[in-house]
């Protein structure tokens, strides 16, 4: 089964790793910050050793995002949404046994103020994979 971990982040200022620019975060003692990125290490390992991890991508600067609308014709402008405060900031696609470990393995994603979304993937036929 397919998942998309979708990191949804509102820093200021832009950059990853998106935690270390998330106020909850940065109010945590140094060991415990160190803590949540070593485990984050352990659990990207394991997805690879398993297999499960089958891509994943940091996004760039919201900023410099350009939305296409559909008006009579594509219309390109400044995005990614007009007044949207959080932005996706990146994704890992993974390719697990079940719901039950793909939530086991997002659990380990969010952190103290972050906001992680969990997405089954489709194929282009619009059927679950």
């Amino acid at each position: 089964m397919k998942y998309v971990i979708l990191i949804h982040s509102n820093p200021q200022p832009w950059g990853h790793p998106t935690g270390d620019y998330v106020t909850e975060n940065q109010a945590l003692p140094e060991a415990e910050r160190e803590q949540l990125h070593a485990e984050f290490e352990a659990v990207m390992a394991e997805m690879s050793e398993r297999g499960e991890l089958l891509a994943g991508e940091a996004l760039g600067d919201p900023a410099a995002a350009r939305l296409v609308r559909w008006d009579g014709g594509a219309v390109v402008t400044d995005g990614p949404y007009s007044e949207a405060k959080e932005h996706l900031a990146g994704f890992f696609l993974i390719d697990v046994e079940s719901q039950e470990r793909a939530e086991q393995l997002v659990a380990k994603f969010a952190g103290p103020g972050e906001t992680v979304e969990l997405r089954p993937a489709m194929w282009p036929g619009g059927e679950d994979q």
